[in-house]
């Protein structure tokens, strides 16, 4: 127990500045025995404090920790059960009884006359004990302040006390006058017994002997104790007057203590009601501004704005614990609420009568842009408005049903209002697209309307029609239907881009205003804070693929916003898309060339308006019509291949250059004047690859039904037209078809040299294609002469029926017969007589050459030499 008394005084009762003066080893009475430890304690300071400890063993260790502790003045009743028979039972009564078992009787008594030694010293008998032995009760209160003060010191001493330096070196002087101190243990404690005999012998002679001085000794002694009683008796005095003195000093500290803690507590509410009247005071100018303010002028809104986020402050204060429930604040809170509301009814009110003026005086401008292409400016009404964005914020924070009413109303009125300025504008651009051109009188086109009255069935029809004249040729280049331009011209195309160009210019300042507006005015998110990733949506079509963009997995707050944004501009321009729609189809019914124009134009507002916001209603909106125009130029472009698939041609007259040659050679023209650096130049390679491919197969299927003319002038003349025409253009893509034209030009070029020039000099070309068989068949050419049909006379007399001037009247046959075959336009004709001219030199060196090898030594030559017919070569052509 000494053990645990020193473990519990160094790590539990030390470092609090307490001295621990008993324990007990205890355990409650009538549970499951868990032992713990009640020490009495004193404080080492000024003034005394008096607890018993409750002491218990941690789960988790061997050491201790202090659980729970008691004032001893708290304690009221000491009972111990029994006060005759041994009982380890005994009870504590703080603010409950508590009862105990200790270990052993002896430390429950210990335990118990502590604890009435320290009330008699510190608390004058205030506790009551019962069935408590008298005997533990018997000691003076001197002796126990004596033994309670001294306990804890006298406790620490041990038993065994180890020898000081004297008493050492006595006892090694003794052991060294005994040399058998060692060796003989038992001589030397004989001795050394002996010895103390003798000395006990003598101190006992000398007492007798002043027996007298003993007396005085005792007497002094009597007098000593008298002094003594005395002594005692003059420190129970003081002691009783300073104990009186304890108690009002202990009084006075205790009243310390409460000032102290009342002080505390006032400077707390102050703080706290401070705080409430900083945080929940509305200023009296702010309640007039709520009540009151001006709503329409800019210093009105600014007061007005001012007091409702001083009011929103007031409101969205933190409270502290247990603010909610006073009553000042809860009345507070309430007059903050009827002053939002009334507030909010008030601003909703205001900003509904402005809608619906701004709808009042917007529809007064309309008249003066009815007759120009241009839409109204709404700057300065978004410009006022926006004076109320700070207080539309606090509207959405504090009454979120008003701004959602707000935002319907705002979406009613403007759509109404736009709806009609859009379809204006819409009539304004038909009027200028149809009532200023010869197409729309034509087509039965009406600008007040918009809408197409006629029949157009009769331009897609396509006729290739052969002539043998100029005028025919020139008037079949340009019938190709809806591609064709035969009634329309440059000015009036370019006239039409300006005017789409212009309505798209228009819309997109126009939407992207009032996006802005709307996301201000509104305080609604338009642009990611962060990167979203970009997923692309596409969509085929008859010619295509159409691709398009949109942002996602941007956060659901901003996310929701921009749904927001989008879902308003869709009902505020609702129209838009429908009368572009309109629009674009109006155009393809003037002319279907201008689905180019309109692919390049749209395309090129669809990539500015993604590269703003791929996800904003203009972004969508102009794809969605993108897709519609991407899908007229791929009808465009079908309908154009179809009408070559269905091309009839004359049977009565030469075929010429196919007006479907002419056509492409036109829209190609057009289409690189048309897409020159535009976004979407591969839907235009891919167009060219169709049409080129349809026009190869179509001059083949004319030039296999031409009766007219001879197949490969039809093939020659056409390819030489789509050679040229793509090495002019230089059309990247087309490459391949260009040296594919050029192969077939040059190979049915050949082909019909080699065909006709088998005419004029028909009996010797017969002649020497024998000769040459001859040959084959392994007969030597030295003895070719000796064969009877290819003799040397029968070749003189071949030689003799193409004297020169039969060779120059086959000519200039030829010559005419090749005019006839060929068109004008295409200018061919001395290309083919300068090919042709080679071609016969060729055959004539052919000639003679056999001659000489056949022949030798007969001096036989042809009767017209190579001069010759370069002479007659010309002088043909420049008769012709």
């Amino acid at each position: 127990m000494t053990a645990i008394k020193h473990a519990l005084q160094r790590d539990i009762f030390t470092p609090n500045d307490e001295r621990l003066l008993s324990i007990v080893n205890v355990c409650k009475a009538g549970k499951k025995k868990r032992n713990c430890f009640l020490c009495a304690t004193v404080t080492t300071e000024r003034p005394v404090q008096v607890n018993v400890v409750k002491v218990k063993k941690s789960d988790k260790g061997d050491f201790y920790k202090r659980q729970t502790a008691w004032a001893l003045r708290d304690l009221a009743v000491v009972d111990a059960k029994d006060a005759v028979k041994e009982n380890p039972e005994f009870d504590l009564h703080f603010d409950k009884v508590y009862k105990w078992v200790a270990s052993s009787t002896v430390e429950k008594n210990t335990f118990i006359s502590c604890i009435w030694k320290l009330n008699q010293r510190y608390l004058r008998k205030k506790i009551d004990f019962i069935n408590v032995s008298s005997q533990l009760l018997e000691e003076s209160v001197p002796s126990g302040e004596n033994q309670s003060v001294a306990g804890g010191d006298e406790e620490a001493v041990d038993e065994y006390q180890e020898l000081n330096a004297r008493e050492e070196q006595d006892i090694e002087i003794m052991m060294e006058g005994c040399e058998c101190a060692i060796s003989n243990a038992e001589a030397f404690a004989e001795k050394l017994s002996r010895e103390l005999q003798v000395l006990d012998g003598a101190n006992i002679q000398s007492i007798m002997a002043s027996e007298k001085q003993v007396n005085i000794l005792m007497k002094l002694l009597d007098e000593a104790l008298k002094e003594v009683d005395q002594i005692e008796l003059k420190l129970s005095s003081y002691e009783e007057m300073l104990q009186s003195v304890k108690e009002q000093m202990d009084q006075i500290s205790e009243s310390n203590h409460l000032i102290h803690l009342s002080n505390t507590n006032n400077g707390k509410l102050l703080t706290e009601i401070e705080f409430l009247v900083n945080h929940m005071d509305l200023a009296k100018g702010h309640i007039k501004a709520l009540q009151e303010g001006d709503l329409t002028s800019s210093r009105g809104i600014e007061a007005c704005t001012n007091a409702a986020d001083a009011l929103l402050q007031c409101m969205n204060v933190a409270l502290r614990p247990g603010h909610d429930m006073l009553q000042a604040v809860k009345q507070q809170q309430q007059r903050f609420s009827d002053l939002r509301e009334q507030f909010a009814r008030r601003l909703a009110s205001h900003l509904n009568s402005v809608f619906v003026q701004q709808g009042h005086d917007q529809s007064s401008t309309l008249a003066q842009h009815s007759v120009e292409l241009t839409l109204p400016n709404h700057h300065p009404f978004h410009r006022d408005l926006l004076r109320y964005a700070k207080l539309m914020e606090w509207l959405k924070n504090t009454d979120y049903g008003k701004y959602e009413g707000l935002t319907k109303n705002y979406m009613d009125y403007l759509s109404r209002l736009y709806e009609r300025e859009i379809k204006d504008f819409f009539e304004v651009a038909k009027i200028k697209m149809t009532g200023t051109t010869r197409e729309g009188k034509k087509f039965g086109l009406h600008g007040s309307s918009g809408k197409l009255t006629g029949s157009t069935s009769s331009l897609n029809k396509l006729s290739v029609q052969s002539s043998g004249n100029r005028r025919s040729q020139s008037s079949s280049l340009l019938d190709m239907g809806n591609m064709s331009a035969s009634d329309l011209d440059v000015a009036d195309r370019t006239k039409f881009d300006k005017i789409f160009e212009q309505v798209l210019s228009e819309l997109e300042p126009l939407c992207l205003a009032e996006q802005d507006f709307i996301s201000k005015f509104f305080k609604l998110q338009q642009h990611q804070s962060i990167s979203g990733t970009a997923t692309n949506e596409s969509e085929e079509m008859d010619g295509g693929t159409l691709s398009r963009s949109y942002t996602s997995g941007v956060p659901q707050t901003i996310s929701s916003e921009k749904d927001m944004i989008r879902q308003m501009m869709t009902k505020i321009f609702r129209c838009i898309e429908p009368e572009l729609n309109n629009l674009i189809a109006l155009g393809d019914k003037i002319d279907s060339f201008n689905s180019l124009y309109m692919l390049v134009k749209m395309s090129h507002h669809v990539w500015t308006a993604q590269n703003v916001d791929p996800a904003s209603f203009l972004s969508t909106t102009l794809g969605n019509v993108l897709v519609t125009v991407k899908r007229n130029f791929d009808k465009c472009i079908s309908n154009q291949m179809k009408q070559m698939d269905e091309v009839k041609i004359s049977k009565k007259s030469k075929v010429g250059i196919l007006s479907f040659v002419a056509e492409f050679e036109e829209f190609a023209a057009l289409a690189e004047s048309i897409f020159k650096n535009a976004e979407r130049r591969g839907d235009l390679d891919k167009a060219y690859i169709k049409l080129i491919r349809a026009v190869f197969v179509s001059v083949e299927k004319v030039a296999n039904e031409s009766q007219k003319t001879p197949r490969d002038v039809v093939m020659m003349e056409n390819f030489h037209r789509i050679f040229a025409t793509l090495s002019r253009l230089k059309i990247s893509c087309l490459e391949a078809e260009k040296k594919e034209a050029k192969q077939k030009y040059t190979d049915h070029l050949q082909s019909y040299v080699i065909y006709s020039l088998g005419q004029p000099l028909e009996k010797l070309n017969h002649f020497f294609e024998g000769v040459e068989a001859r040959v084959a068949q392994g007969i030597r050419e030295e003895e070719v002469s000796y064969q009877l049909a290819f003799n040397k006379q029968e070749l003189r007399k071949v030689i003799k029926e193409y004297p020169g001037k039969e060779v120059k009247k086959g000519l200039d046959n030829l010559y005419k017969k090749v005019d006839k075959h060929l068109c004008e336009e295409e200018n061919l004709l001395q290309v083919v007589w300068h090919s042709m001219q080679d071609e016969f030199i060729r055959q004539y060196k052919h000639f003679e050459g056999l001659i000489a090898r056949c022949y030798p030594g007969s001096g036989i030559t042809m009767e017209f030499t190579i001069q010759d017919i370069l002479d007659y070569c010309s002088s043909i052509a420049q008769s012709h």
